[in-house]
């Protein structure tokens, strides 16, 4: 009896930690699917759906307990051809959401279409830290003066502790030593010290060279670094995030700064072309429910009505952002011949990848940055260490170098050449 009680239990023990293991292994698998269902919600669906709000099309949040998930794996991929065949369920689901046809995902099998369920049967996950409470609001501004004054004050209280001690060591190693008969020479007090060394002559000039070298060394740098602004990230009236826009969601450079390509300057994008997307897109999962409060600024500016969807002039105010990269007024720098004639030229010079935009020689890797700032010095010397190191000689396709090296030939054959005919009729070459 003993033998088989000892068997159940072992049994019983290795049931458990089996049922133990399945659990957490089941755990792990749903939320790696919601995970991934997450991603491919964001890119795929939630510029038309939300879980919790009507945006373009319905809310999904309990949609697999109002379809079949077989419907489900059939009708997200291709809607349209379910529509087609005359499925009822498909043709009752389209006329209920005004007969807005939806986008065709034919890219997304059924693995994919089923994480995409499990993360809108899931939900969002929830943040660790409350956006809106204290806690997160002091992260958001960085570390706190009176933490700065804290750490400060420990340091200080540290070094007066060691004094302290080394006092006490010296004064018990005294005591012990004049009970065994030995006397220590006394300390020269610190003040007579510095005084005689400062009545030394050759020490007051050393002294007085270094003092000058130090000075000198910390005005010539601060002279050499004046109107070099590299890392300069001012407060933009909305947070607008490169890294989401241009890292995450991929959205290209030229999509919002459109002149880069064809001006002078790259241009800032006015806010109609932000609400391309944020008519849509209000990231109410972050915020409860509520829009976001920068989109809010948006919206703001606009005079736009979330609700009713319209527009009022009357409330409209332009969005006062502060520009980041400032050239000298007697500095040209034109956007489009760096981007468009040297883009394979300076794409080798800074080994860019050939996904990267050329942007990033200049501007850096703005893909990973939170807020932008100034990533290159943009002085003097590091535009013609540029223009020095370029090598623009395996040049091909470029019309700019192929009228460069026409009018040579002409020249050599002794026919008229006008500035006209090398750009000088372009308005930028006088006018700024």
């Amino acid at each position: 009896m003993r033998d088989i009680s000892m068997i159940l239990k072992s049994v019983w023990k290795s049931l458990f930690v089996f049922s133990a293991i399945s659990v957490m292994a089941v755990s792990t698998v749903n939320a790696q699917d919601a995970k991934e269902g997450r991603t491919l919600f964001k890119a795929k669906c939630s510029s038309c759906h939300a879980l919790d709000h009507k945006v373009v099309g319905p809310a999904l949040e309990g949609v697999s307990d109002r379809h079949p998930e077989a419907f489900l794996l059939k009708w997200i991929p291709n809607n349209a051809a379910l529509i087609a065949a005359g499925d009822p369920a498909a043709v009752k689901l389209f006329n209920d959401n005004g007969k807005v046809p939806m986008t065709t995902f034919p890219e997304l099998d059924e693995a994919k279409v089923k994480d995409i369920l499990a993360y809108i049967k899931e939900g969002e996950p929830k943040a660790a830290v409350d956006p809106k409470s204290p806690k997160a609001g002091a992260e958001d501004h960085g570390t706190s003066g009176l933490s700065i004054a804290g750490i400060v004050a420990i340091v200080v209280l540290a070094i007066v502790i060691l004094v302290i001690l080394g006092r006490a060591s010296k004064l018990l190693e005294r005591l012990i030593l004049q009970k065994q008969g030995i006397e220590m020479e006394e300390d020269v007090p610190l003040k007579v010290g510095v005084r005689k060394m400062f009545k030394n002559k050759k020490f007051v000039m050393f002294f007085i060279l270094c003092l000058i070298i130090c000075l000198g060394s910390f005005g010539w740098m601060g002279m050499w670094n004046t109107g070099v602004h590299t890392g300069y990230q001012p407060v933009q009236p909305i947070k607008f995030s490169h890294e989401l826009h241009a890292g995450i969601n991929q959205i290209d450079c030229q999509y919002c700064h459109n002149g880069a390509f064809k001006s002078k300057n790259a241009t800032i994008p006015s806010l109609n072309v932000c609400m391309n997307c944020h008519k849509a897109v209000q990231a109410r999962d972050k915020y409860d429910g509520e829009i976001s409060p920068e989109i809010k600024k948006i919206y703001s500016a606009l005079g736009y009505d979330p609700e009713t969807q319209k527009y009022d002039e009357s409330k409209s105010k332009p969005m006062e952002w502060v520009r980041v990269h400032n050239l000298p007024d007697f500095a040209y720098f034109n956007h489009s011949q760096h981007v468009v004639v040297a883009e394979d030229a300076i794409r080798k010079a800074k080994g860019l990848q050939p996904t990267e935009p050329v942007c990033f020689a200049c501007h850096g890797p703005v893909n990973t940055m939170e807020e932008i700032y100034q990533y290159s010095p943009l002085t003097m010397k590091w535009c013609i260490n540029c223009h020095k190191e370029t090598d623009i000689s395996g040049q091909k396709n470029n019309a700019f170098y192929a009228k460069v090296i026409e009018a040579h030939e002409k020249i050599k054959k002794g026919e008229k050449i006008t500035p006209a005919l090398l750009g000088g009729l372009e308005c930028g070459k006088c006018h700024y």
